[in-house]
């Protein structure tokens, strides 16, 4: 159900633009203007997400629409509306409208004949659909979303590879292939899920973190693959720590091993240069798990996410998106408003 006061919020908002309505930050940072300069990326960040929507409910972004739409249509639900209410109300309907009209009779929601790495996609839907669900109040679109889901389970379940993991097509159709970043995003599309009343098999939830403790070096990081071990990748870390605490895997000597690695090469928000590749992605994943290791201590959350914020904010072009790979600027403003909105709380899978 709707959360009481996330409603009558919305329901004050609903009349306002999107610039006006944004909800302020949390954590307060070191000063007012600060605060103000972030959430004035946030706004203007939301307002170009709102405007690039086709009309066909899609956004897209090299070849992926099904990922893009869902990544977009999560960064619009962090900021607090839903499907009935709040200035990105509309966007939402038909983010969802089109990713349920890419939902197949097998459960994969995407396109295996245009998308060869549909995995992603799936991944990122049942997330973002599983955060719609929780606040849906339409009997029908509810009843449809839980059989598109329940069935999106299912998929991910025949997807798996025998080592556990995913890789950027199901097990069949990719000789078992797998590797870390589409495991990580099968499991916490799977999280969403259940944590939306679908059933997950505990099955396959614990074959995937068999899998990311396999795929550990000594220095703690996670490799690639578990059939391409290689040198620890800082991206694939952070991600797999935040698969493993959505799992409810958070003390253990494998999960501090991982957290003492993250911390040491990515706490300090290195540059793109000095470090490594898939900025964004990293980020997306390691300003989650900061978040919530920040649960017990709020000035290591707090320190983090200013340095991160001031990066992102300093990097947005005056259209208010940003644009720094290969695979489109959807992607990218869509990982940095997520990044930017933790603090909301609006969402079920980013809460501490």
């Amino acid at each position: 159900m709707l959360n009481l006061n996330r409603r009558r919020m919305l329901g004050m908002l609903g009349g306002l633009s999107a610039a006006a309505v944004a909800p302020p930050l949390l954590a307060a940072p070191p000063s007012d203007s600060q605060r103000r300069t972030w959430q004035a990326c946030v706004e203007k960040g939301l307002g170009w997400v709102q405007r690039t929507q086709s009309r066909l409910g899609h956004w897209t972004a090299a070849n992926y629409p099904t990922a893009m739409t869902a990544l977009a249509g999560t960064a619009l639900c962090a900021s607090g509306s839903t499907t009935m209410q709040g200035p990105y109300s509309e966007n939402l309907r038909r983010a969802v409208e089109f990713l349920v009209s890419k939902a197949r009779p097998n459960g994969l929601i995407g396109d295996p004949l245009t998308d060869n790495r549909y995995t992603y996609g799936h991944g990122f839907s049942m997330l973002f659909l599983s955060q719609v669900l929780g606040e849906e109040e339409d009997s029908l679109r509810r009843e449809e979303l839980i059989k598109i889901l329940t069935n999106a389970v299912k998929f991910s379940v025949f997807a798996q590879t025998k080592s556990g993991g995913w890789g950027y097509v199901s097990a069949k159709d990719g000789n078992d292939f797998d590797e870390g970043s589409t495991t990580i995003t099968q499991v916490q599309g799977l999280r969403g899920c259940r944590n939306a009343g679908i059933p997950v098999p505990s099955e396959a939830v614990e074959n995937a973190k068999k899998y990311i403790y396999d795929c550990q070096n000594p220095d703690g990081g996670i490799s690639y693959s578990s059939k391409n071990r290689g040198t620890s990748r800082p991206a694939i870390t952070a991600a797999s720590i935040c698969c493993l605490q959505n799992a409810g895997e958070t003390k253990s000597d494998v999960v501090q091993k991982m957290l003492d690695y993250c911390k040491k090469n990515l706490y300090q928000i290195q540059t793109q240069a000095q470090s490594f590749s898939h900025w964004h992605y990293s980020y997306l994943y390691y300003s989650q798990v900061v978040y919530r290791e920040g649960t017990d201590d709020k000035s290591f959350w707090e320190a983090f996410r200013n340095r991160l914020y001031d990066r992102i904010n300093s990097e947005q072009n005056g259209e208010g998106y940003w644009d720094e790979t290969s695979i489109g600027p959807i992607y990218v403003t869509a990982c940095n408003l997520i990044m930017m909105q933790l603090d909301l709380g609006y969402l079920p899978i980013y809460q501490r």
